[in-house]
């Protein structure tokens, strides 16, 4: 084997094959090295990240012009970048340069028509994130929020926030506003 053929010039379908398996195995060793949250619900640096190695390993495997040694710097140093950022969300500034703040839809069984408006929603999508967890009626809704990675947590008219759904309602900086109209 060559060792020419893997560091440039590859342009036999063989080594296109074997340049997709190794950075197959870069790919996958390097998640593996990462934390869990990469794999799980994306966010918007994850997903730019999933992209990105999505497109490294695409063409490091097919183009000719591209050695598998470019393509696994790009690739570690894409995955290094990625775990820099992951370390330093851990910081209140980072997070809030990165993350989306969850949002307030429904406050007291209301629509907050500028919650909605910032998080792209409508009342038919906040409609449907209350039927799918089991909500009937917007008057048994104390609180919805819009989480960061676009889940939705439901806390009851009937009952108080806890803690940790307090933190949410903070964090959301939720200031009682105008209910939103009943358009779709």
């Amino acid at each position: 084997m060559p060792v020419p053929e893997l560091i440039g010039g590859a342009g036999g379908l063989g080594w296109v094959a074997v340049k997709a398996v190794l950075l197959f195995a870069v790919a996958v060793i390097g998640l593996r090295l990462g934390e869990r949250r990469t794999l799980a619900q994306l966010s918007a640096f994850d997903f730019a990240v999933a992209v990105a190695v999505g497109a490294i390993i695409g063409r490091g495997a097919t183009a000719a012009d591209t050695s598998f040694a470019t393509s696994a710097v790009a690739l570690i140093t894409l995955l290094v970048a990625h775990r820099a950022v992951a370390i330093a969300r851990r910081h209140s500034r980072v997070v809030r340069l990165i993350d989306h703040p969850p949002r307030v839809l429904v406050a007291h069984g209301e629509l907050q028509g500028k919650e909605l408006a910032r998080a792209g929603l409508t009342v038919a999508d906040v409609y449907a994130l209350l039927r799918e967890n089991g909500v009937g009626d917007l008057g048994q809704v104390g609180y919805l929020l819009y989480e960061a990675r676009g889940a939705a947590t439901v806390i009851s008219a009937d009952r108080e926030p806890g803690p940790l759904a307090w933190n949410g309602i903070v964090d959301s900086g939720y200031r009682r506003a105008a209910p939103a109209t009943d358009e779709r």
